[in-house]
């Protein structure tokens, strides 16, 4: 494109754009046998609807198919399902033209490769406490030993707006991801239902879920599905009194005010020590009947 303007700017000029090809190229480096591979073409004025004609070819003769449009916005995306019967190391490419305003182009190539496989994704449990080191897992195929990918871990949502909370790096060995989690809570606890709420809409406090995904390139496994399962979240809290001797205040009644509303009521051991577990995560007020100066959050 020449964008060199060389007449006086103190007179009025008409300027003629001439249409360009920009770009014409894959958005993946492989292509999986029995897949779909994405590519994209950029041009620049074209015009917004301009037709455009787009034909997928490999090295060894094999089609992929042709594909008649127009163009919206300067580019074009689309894709091509791959043949499950291509040969492996084959090289494909694809050619674009616009029959409207005499440009064509050709996309570089690249390989055929086997289609990538995903399964038995799983947690190392099926709950979780602050703390916890976890191992997530699957078995990959059909990708190269050392290839690195991206593990997703998403907070589950019955609706399907499924939270982002963290992406980790992986390496595939062997035929597998492997790698560490220590578990966080990150949900924001004002987003916490009450129970006023929930009675409101018939429902009942669900602990925090969480799934995780492996992206290798643009391609994301076991999202819709939730293919790793669902990986729960318990919370709990300690609870240890003792009086200005330091002795423990044994079997004092305590009350719980959970975050979500509710409340949970119980007596103190011989210790003076209780653990309650599953609870809502967030801030805790405990509240000592007996002992109203001993009231603490």
């Amino acid at each position: 494109m020449n964008l060199e303007f060389t007449k006086s700017t103190d007179t009025e000029h008409t300027v003629q754009l001439e249409p360009v090809l920009v770009s014409v190229y894959w958005r993946s480096s492989y292509a999986p046998a029995g897949g779909t591979v994405k590519f994209e073409v950029i041009t620049a004025f074209v015009g917004n609807g301009a037709p455009i004609k787009i034909t997928g070819k490999s090295e060894n003769g094999k089609k992929l198919g042709k594909i008649s449009d127009v163009v919206r916005n300067s580019k074009y995306r689309g894709h091509f399902e791959v043949p499950e019967d291509m040969e492996i190391g084959d090289q494909v490419y694809f050619e674009v033209s616009f029959p409207g305003n005499g440009l064509d182009g050709e996309s570089g190539r690249i390989p055929v490769v086997p289609l990538v496989r995903v399964n038995n994704l799983k947690w190392s449990a099926k709950e979780a406490r602050r703390g916890d080191t976890l191992t997530l897992s699957a078995f990959v195929d059909g990708v190269r030993e050392g290839t690195e990918v991206t593990v997703t871990i998403y907070e589950y949502d019955r609706d399907s707006a499924h939270d982002k909370i963290t992406e980790l790096p992986a390496t595939i060995e062997g035929g597998r991801m492997e790698l560490q989690w220590e578990y966080q809570y990150f949900e924001d606890t004002d987003e916490i239902a009450t129970q006023e709420e929930l009675d409101r809409y018939g429902g009942a406090y669900n602990p925090p879920e969480y799934f995780f995904t492996i992206k290798i390139e643009d391609d994301e496994y076991g999202k819709e599905e939730q293919a790793s399962g669902l990986l729960e979240f318990k919370d709990w809290i300690e609870i240890e009194l003792k009086d200005e001797t330091g002795e423990p205040a044994k079997d004092e009644k305590y009350i719980l005010h959970l975050p979500d509303g509710t409340t949970k009521e119980g007596n103190l051991d011989s210790d003076g020590r209780a653990r309650v577990e599953d609870i809502p995560p967030g801030t805790v007020k405990v509240e000592f009947t007996n002992l109203k100066d001993y009231t603490i959050t």
